[in-house]
């Protein structure tokens, strides 16, 4: 203790100055609760489940646009006229996409674009918003579901198929879109949940839908003269291709289950 003379002569006992170390501590336990706090937040609005229910939320509220709004209807009726060549195009091209996403099925944007654009506008335009549309399904899939959906993939032809994009995932997504009997929204979110790569799916994606795009916008273009030899053979290209997905779907689900 030190003491210390007053001016009255008495003596007074200075209390010594609280340590450094004991400052610093409270200083750092007041700034680290909220921060831990916010730690804790941002880790489960970041959780694999957090972010499956938020893709959940974006797909349902796109859904319900799409049945409220009709946008394709828009698409096929109502395009703005002061909207015309690339223009026109790249627009279509972006809203195609995003219609697909919200589960609008991709053969009446098909017979929209042949319809607005021509057969080979059409078919330009509609595989741009194929690919793009595509491109964000798989994104949005492989953020925000992949991590919370792949520890469920148990059963024996759910791992079948996740085993058959994720080693030949070019060549199997090649054929899924080839073949029509797959929609275009669950190969989109099969592949996100897999290991396939962006390159394999996009590239096969592209090359796979032309067959498919070609005959629907060729069919678009002509729908006004269905009696004519362009329409019938489209026609005969769209119902051929589906028939033969279905065969061969069928004789692959016993192999699936054996595996």
């Amino acid at each position: 203790m030190l003491d210390a003379t007053t001016l009255s002569g008495g003596t007074a006992t200075a209390v010594p100055a609280a340590p450094a170390t004991e400052l610093s501590l409270a200083s750092e336990l007041a700034v680290a609760t909220p921060v831990g706090l916010t730690a804790r937040c941002t880790r489960v609005l970041l959780s694999p489940w957090s972010r499956l229910s938020l893709l959940l939320v974006l797909l349902a509220t796109a859904a319900a646009s799409v049945l409220l709004f009709e946008p394709q209807r828009l698409l096929s009726n109502g395009w703005p006229p002061q909207l015309s060549g690339a223009a026109a195009a790249a627009v279509f091209a972006v809203a195609y996409g995003l219609c697909t996403v919200a589960f609008v099925p991709r053969p009446l944007l098909n017979l929209a674009a042949g319809a607005l654009f021509g057969s080979q506008l059409g078919l330009g335009t509609a595989l741009a918003g194929t690919v793009l549309g595509a491109g964000a399904a798989f994104g949005l899939g492989r953020i925000l579901g992949q991590d919370a959906l792949r520890p469920l993939l148990r059963a024996r032809w759910l791992k079948a198929a996740d085993g058959q994009l994720s080693r030949h995932g070019f060549r199997t997504m090649l054929m899924a879109r080839l073949f029509p009997g797959v929609p275009f929204w669950a190969a989109n979110y099969c592949a996100a949940v897999s290991r396939m790569g962006w390159m394999p799916f996009l590239l096969a994606t592209a090359l796979g839908s032309i067959p498919n795009t070609a005959a629907y916008a060729v069919a678009g273009a002509r729908a006004s003269a269905p009696t004519s030899p362009a329409f019938l053979i489209a026609m005969g290209f769209i119902t051929l291709p589906a028939l033969a997905g279905a065969v061969v779907a069928w004789r692959k689900r016993h192999h699936l289950r054996r595996r």
